[in-house]
């Protein structure tokens, strides 16, 4: 499954989060990183949704640019 993954720019590096999966947050100093982050933080997140019994819900979010 590929989820959305959103990275902003905050004051001090980056931060993502994954909107599919509530709680799947990180930071990171660079974007690099950030994504590295967030990739193990999904695959953990994942295996303890699992552990836990709970349901893992199916990729929906959706993103699209619009020019301005």
């Amino acid at each position: 499954m590929d989820y959305l993954v959103i990275i902003e720019k905050t004051n001090t590096g980056y931060s993502a989060y994954v909107p599919d999966l509530p709680g799947c947050i990180t930071v990171g100093d660079t974007k690099e990183e950030v994504r590295t982050h967030i990739k193990e933080a999904v695959q953990f997140h994942l295996e303890g949704m699992r552990e836990d019994g709970i349901e893992i819900p199916p990729p929906s979010t959706e993103a699209v640019t619009v020019a301005a």
